[in-house]
């Protein structure tokens, strides 16, 4: 029997107006796939590879243990569901971040939230504390793309103010107390340090001074996900020792090189934690996620991932001094306490006038993907970016060939932008495509 042509469903009014108007996560490749071939410098991976010391022979899927302690990897075990607790995970996370730097207490399991990459704690802390339709979140551009999707997602208004540009993109307490002084449907307040795009570190004092406001019932989250490039002992993680209201999420994505395990982490009060480990699935860290997480924490892992450290950080050296040499390349803005670096690009080289430039940029990000194959992040539409590409610190090989293909990338654009000519149909759509990209 065959259905009714006809039927009264109506995706239009029956799926909610604010996910019908959803802008989703975007990456730049979504319009450039890589086919092995590209040089990746747009997502801040790292390129170096996982910070894990274990055979080749034993990447298998899951962690069992040898009679010396260490994990194994092999792939029994997979017919049963994963530790819905991750009490080794977390015990030997705490272990990475009981500095005693910011406080002289120990942080425990329970002080800990893990979720599948940083994103899962972003929705649901959104969920524990925020109404939809009613409660807001403040965040601080330029900032990371996820907290106003997942705020578009729940429903979940966004008040903005905006880092201080002219001073390095620094927090702005005394702005971010008066909103939260005037209006209480406030819950959370969402920063990022090291900051992305920016790559600051926003200073303690300032955080500080709001998780000090007088009257405000709200939470602050610290997002430290690109926590292991700055110095040793800028993690805030142990500081939640110290106040109940704040939240401080990492990731093993970044310096670990474990982006495809997908494992992030949220640190806070036990009565916090709580909250977001009662709202979890039940088993939302897979065993072979666990397995790879645990194997990574390991010492000799530690140390891998700190050489590979060491290299980003010699890369990032190199780039910085090399950059400023090409004519086009403008002022790095922000800070260098991350794997990547945000620098303007000119309209014109530096001693012909040249400003920074969104068109250019633009043009620059594009022909490196298209032509080039050097994948970048076109930024210039972020508060106080403007004219400004987003670069990851890749392998030396990587930098020289980037260092490379952007100088000849802007000797042409300049060449051409000679005969004049305003930016057409074609160029605005590019420009409004990658201004969707997030992260």
């Amino acid at each position: 029997m065959m259905g009714s042509p006809f039927s009264p469903f109506d995706l239009h009014t029956c799926a909610r107006p604010n996910i019908l108007n959803l802008k989703p996560y975007r990456c730049a490749r979504d319009d450039y796939k890589d086919d092995g071939n590209n040089i990746l410098l747009d997502a801040n991976e790292n390129a170096y590879g996982p910070g894990l010391s274990v055979d080749s022979n034993m990447m298998r899927e899951q962690a069992t243990y040898a009679k010396d302690g260490r994990p194994q990897l092999n792939v029994l075990g997979l017919n049963r569901y994963p530790d819905p607790h991750q009490a080794e995970l977390k015990r030997r996370l705490c272990g990475l971040r009981n500095f005693k730097v910011h406080t002289q207490k120990d942080l425990r399991p329970e002080n800990l939230f893990v979720g599948v990459g940083s994103d899962e704690a972003i929705d649901a802390l959104l969920r524990c504390f925020c109404v939809p339709g009613k409660d807001k979140i403040l965040t601080c551009p330029p900032t990371y793309g996820m907290y106003a999707v997942s705020a578009q997602v729940n429903d979940i208004e966004i008040v903005h103010v905006p880092l201080n540009v002219t001073k390095g993109f620094a927090l702005q307490p005394d702005r971010i107390n008066e909103s939260l002084s005037s209006d209480a449907s406030i819950k959370m307040v969402y920063v990022c340090s090291p900051g992305n795009p920016t790559g600051s570190l926003l200073k303690k004092e300032d955080l500080q001074q709001v998780l000090q406001h007088p009257t405000w019932n709200g939470v602050v989250v610290l997002d430290e996900a690109y926590i292991d490039f700055a110095a040793d002992g800028s993690s805030l993680a142990e500081w939640v020792l110290e106040w109940p209201n704040l939240v401080v999420m990492q990731t093993l994505s970044k310096a670990f090189g474990l982006a495809g395990i997908r494992l992030g982490a949220a640190f806070s009060s036990p009565d916090i934690t709580a909250l977001l480990n009662n709202l979890k699935a039940p088993y939302n860290i897979s065993s072979p996620t666990s397995a790879f997480a645990i194997a990574a924490l390991e010492p000799e892992s530690l140390a891998v991932m700190r050489e590979n450290r060491a290299k980003i950080l010699k890369q990032r050296e190199y780039l910085m001094e090399e950059l400023p040499k090409i004519p086009g390349i403008g002022s790095f803005l922000g800070g260098t306490d991350s794997n990547f670096l945000l620098v303007e690009i000119l309209d014109a080289p530096r001693q012909s006038g040249g400003r920074p430039d969104n068109v250019t940029a633009l043009a620059v990000y594009e022909t490196l993907a298209e032509q080039r194959r050097v994948v970048v992040r076109f930024r210039g539409k972020e508060m106080g970016c403007e004219g400004c590409l987003r670069i990851t610190v890749g392998t030396e090989k990587e930098a020289n060939i980037f260092l490379d293909e952007i100088a000849a990338a802007l000797r042409d654009i300049h060449y051409r932008a000679l005969s004049g000519g305003k930016m057409g149909r074609e160029e605005r759509r590019a420009e409004s495509r990658a201004n969707n990209v997030i992260s």
